[in-house]
């Protein structure tokens, strides 16, 4: 492979507003990607893919670069030889890539490869709560499958197309796409591809969403004709399945505290043609108590620490901190007793978190079930999803009934 100067450039100011300015490394490529219009889907993709590459391993290419934070832009591009030498990639002879000892690249690569924390790339607080939490076994299987590349699902939108309509309609574009076995709406990509400039797209025969965050609706058991409430609707990937399993019958009621999410999902829900959809802004606890035991069905899709999604967000583990997760289980607990309230009796109620610590699944369900507001539920089922047991996204799911 030739470096292309430009596009070296762009990954090292891309690296520079994620580890130095804190920015979120999905908005940060975004904006970099625009920087040239002549830049083609390979250079684009060299851009995007480098990036989180680096973001990936900072703390391996860091320790074996010799560098700490605050990077300087001289640090990044010694980072950034470190990932050149580990893929076999000849360095140019440019003044900011100051010649490399690719043996002792390697000699020290092959050293820390032995010791987890820094083979994996995570902050030691982090490595030393998941093994407390899981078993060393487990978090050595987990953190490994988190770090590969998570793959392109699509959710076939039911209430436009079929699967083998889209199917055929996304191979006259040129990309394969192939059914995944137990997951009845979802098609892997074969190879990448931006999906999103497709006609299907736009015409919304499909939403991107991983394997694993699609059997979250199917969890719920809503049918049509039910009432039911997205309760962390976000900007919609679920109501928008929840929305196709209903056929567009009942009322889906979408609520979030952030507005600006529902105004993204009413953009997304006219474009799949989900019409029973009802967001609401929560901007006060009324919202939540007029709908006090009125729902068939309630989804909790709960703010977590996003532990099972790092394959898509590995910035998170260095975004995230100690303490967050002490505020975010009682902002979970907070949230299931409120909340639950709306499932009126013989209802249910499915609590869900993209997280794969006890602490914020097990935990909370039992929790709840412990206090005054649990007391009339019980626990139907639950379904851990490590993605190292089935190859997509970590995910939490447990359905409670009320009685």
């Amino acid at each position: 492979m030739k470096l292309h100067r430009n596009l070296v450039f762009a990954v090292v100011d891309a690296l520079g507003s994620i580890f130095n300015d804190g920015e979120y490394a999905d908005k940060v490529v975004e904006k970099t990607l625009k920087r040239d219009k002549r830049w083609g889907a390979r250079d684009r993709g060299f851009i995007a893919e480098t990036t989180y590459d680096m973001v990936r391993w900072k703390r391996l290419y860091s320790e074996i670069a010799e560098v700490k934070a605050p990077y300087s832009r001289a640090n990044l591009f010694r980072m950034f030889a470190v990932w050149a030498v580990l893929r076999g990639i000849d360095l140019p002879d440019w003044k900011q890539l100051e010649p490399v000892p690719a043996r002792r690249i390697k000699g020290k690569f092959d050293e820390l490869s032995k010791i987890r924390k820094y083979r994996e790339s995570v902050p030691d607080w982090l490595d030393e709560l998941c093994e407390k939490a899981l078993g060393d076994n487990l978090w050595t299987k987990e953190i490994a499958a988190l770090n590969e590349q998570a793959q392109v699902i699509l959710r076939v939108n039911t209430l436009k197309t079929t699967k083998e309509n889209l199917r055929r309609v996304l191979l006259d574009d040129g990309i394969v796409a192939e059914p995944i076995k137990g997951y009845p709406n979802a098609l892997q990509l074969a190879e990448r591809a931006n999906v999103f400039v497709t006609q299907a797209f736009k015409d919304g025969y499909f939403e991107v969403q991983d394997a694993s965050s699609q059997l979250v609706a199917e969890f719920l058991d809503a049918q049509p004709g039910h009432r039911v409430v997205d309760a962390c609707a976000g900007a919609g990937g679920k109501t928008l399945h929840l929305a196709a399993l209903m056929q567009n019958k009942g009322q889906l009621i979408a609520l979030d505290i952030y507005e600006n999410k529902l105004k993204e999902l009413k953009r997304r829900a006219r474009r799949n043609g989900a019409h029973n959809i009802e967001p609401r802004h929560i901007n006060s606890t009324k919202v939540i108590k007029k709908l006090h035991g009125t729902a068939d069905r309630v989804l909790i899709d709960a703010p977590c620490t996003g532990l099972g999604v790092l394959r898509r967000n590995p910035d998170a583990k260095w975004k995230l901190q100690p303490d967050f997760l002490i505020k975010i289980t009682k902002t979970q607990q907070e949230i299931l007793r409120s909340y639950s309230q709306m499932v009126k009796p013989g209802g249910k109620m499915v609590y869900a978190t993209c997280s794969i610590l006890p602490q914020e699944n097990t935990d909370q369900v039992k929790s709840f079930l412990d206090s005054a507001e649990g007391s009339d539920f019980s626990l139907a089922k639950e379904h851990k999803i490590y993605a190292s047991k089935s190859g997509y996204d970590g995910f939490y799911l447990a359905l409670l009934e009320r009685k």
